[in-house]
């Protein structure tokens, strides 16, 4: 039988049709160009995916979950901040459905280690369309990338060694405390 989700999921959530909602999509999709170990999976779970991924997991078999998305807290747009689950306060967490993700995360956090990687948006246009990232979300991606790679542990320069250098990330270099 096959495993749906290996030892180490990637999430990014977000929707790209309303701005900086973008930034999880935008992440995983840059992750998903890096050469990862087979145990690890990157997932673009969308706007209403995050709840199905969340409560699909099977703690026997995954023991890491990264989440990548917008959060609001008060920073300059732009500025990653790194968080428990512990750290969201029932209800804080919702997808655009109203669904309450920290429910399913509260559930499965004493099963399997979980991080969520905010970032904070400059601008989202819900229910408005409005396609394309914000210029300080953009910048963030590349820090992003990093931080999620030190999540897991893999070292940036393998894992892209096999693939065609990507210039946006050269310029990520800073390194991360509760914000930055």
């Amino acid at each position: 039988m096959s495993v749906l989700y290996p030892e180490i999921v990637i999430v990014g959530c977000g929707n790209p049709l309303f701005a900086d909602d973008g930034f999880g999509p935008a992440v995983a999709g840059e992750l998903g160009r890096l050469q990862l170990p087979d145990n690890m999976k990157v997932i673009d779970a969308g706007l209403g995916g995050p709840h199905f991924v969340f409560t699909m997991l099977d703690p026997e078999v995954t023991r890491k979950v990264v989440i990548i998305d917008i959060a609001d807290f008060g920073a300059e747009p732009g500025t990653l901040a790194k968080f428990r689950v512990e750290d969201l306060p029932p209800g804080s967490y919702r997808d655009a459905h109203s669904w309450d993700l920290t429910e399913p995360l509260q559930v499965l956090k004493d099963h399997i280690d979980i991080t969520v990687i905010g970032c904070q948006p400059g601008r989202v246009t819900a229910p408005d369309f409005e396609i394309g990232l914000t210029d300080e979300i953009k910048s963030a991606i590349p820090r992003a990338v990093r931080e999620v790679l030190n999540e897991i542990g893999v070292d940036y320069g393998t894992a892209i060694s096999h693939q065609e250098p990507d210039h946006r990330a050269a310029a990520a270099g800073e390194t991360c405390g509760d914000a930055w």
